[in-house]
This record gives C-alpha cells, sequence and structure tokens, in this order.
C-alpha cells in the first residue's frame, strides 16, 4: 500500500517542479574578437657582398683614388637595388673601401648607423642634415650617417677619418638623396 501511494505523490511533485523548457535557444557567449597588429622590430640587412666587377654609379674611382690615398685597381658592387654598396680594392683580393647606402624605412636606417659606427662613438653630423658616427680602430675607420629613410656608411683601411667623410660627402651627393 505504501508503495501505491508513492507513485501518485511522485508524480504529483514532478508536476509541481520547474518546467523544462523544450526548443528554447539557449543563450551562448561569442568570444570576443581582439584584433592585435605586432610590427615586428626592425632588423638590419644583411652586410653587403661584392658580386660583380662594375663601375660604382654614385662615387668615381679617381676621387676614391684621390680622397683614400691608394691606387683602385679594381671595383666590384653588390647586387642591392637600387643603389649596390662599392667596394673599391686596393689590390686584387684586398678591399681598401666600401660603400653601402640604404634607402627605404628610417627605423633601419638609424639601426644601420648604430650598428656601424654604435654608442660612443665619435658624432658624425657632414653633409649637412645627416647625422651619425664615426669610429677609427686598427684596420681603419668606419663613417656612418642616416637623414631620414637614408643610410650611408663608408669603411676604409685608412685610420684619418676626413677621408672616409669626404667620400661619404661625394657619395651623398653622387646619389642625390
Amino acid at each position: 500500500m505504501k508503495r501505491a501511494l508513492l507513485l501518485p505523490l511522485l508524480g504529483v511533485l514532478a508536476a509541481c517542479g520547474t518546467p523544462v523548457a523544450q526548443d528554447v535557444p539557449v543563450p551562448t557567449t561569442q568570444p570576443q574578437q581582439v584584433t592585435t597588429t605586432t610590427s615586428a622590430a626592425p632588423t638590419v640587412p644583411p652586410a653587403p657582398q661584392p658580386a660583380n666587377d662594375g663601375t660604382c654609379p654614385y662615387l668615381a674611382t679617381g676621387f676614391v683614388a684621390e680622397a683614400n690615398g691608394q691606387r683602385v685597381p679594381k671595383v666590384k658592387l653588390s647586387t642591392d637595388e637600387p643603389h649596390p654598396a662599392c667596394f673599391f680594392y686596393a689590390t686584387a683580393t684586398e678591399v681598401q673601401l666600401t660603400v653601402q647606402v640604404y634607402v627605404g624605412d628610417q627605423g633601419v636606417a638609424k639601426l644601420i648607423v648604430n650598428k656601424a659606427a654604435p654608442d660612443g662613438s665619435q658624432p658624425a653630423n657632414s653633409p649637412t642634415g645627416w647625422a651619425g658616427g664615426y669610429v677609427s680602430s686598427e684596420t681603419g675607420v668606419v663613417y656612418a650617417v642616416a637623414k631620414g629613410d637614408a643610410a650611408v656608411v663608408v669603411t676604409s683601411n685608412q685610420k684619418q677619418s676626413i677621408k672616409a667623410r669626404r667620400i661619404a660627402e661625394e657619395a651623398i651627393k653622387g646619389l642625390k638623396i
């Protein structure tokens, strides 16, 4: 008899409970889309390498010979575009002077100059409007300057910075940058 009373009682309790909704959409939370843009830090392009014999398009060989104080028997160019790096040789295998030119991103131009003439180097500000530095060592001198999105780095086997500076000025004049 207890069982007979229990079953109807369970039915009544079930009917009194919370109704279960059928076919009612359950709200879902959409994950918010977050768009992040990350700009990669500018990186210095690899050092140019001599690739082909040629004539420097922005710097006369005779000027380099006179300014650097050495005969120039050979000139090679890198494959960089639009301005190849120019390698002026003292002998068949020894480079006496290199001129690297970069035009593109202002941040990269500054990085190139800072890498060539890091903090602690002597300040360089010639030609007018250009800024950077120069460093002398036992093997020669590096004169590196930038202006806006352009950088010019002159590396000479001579120790006098005035020689590298004169060559940088002439290269910038020839490049018209």
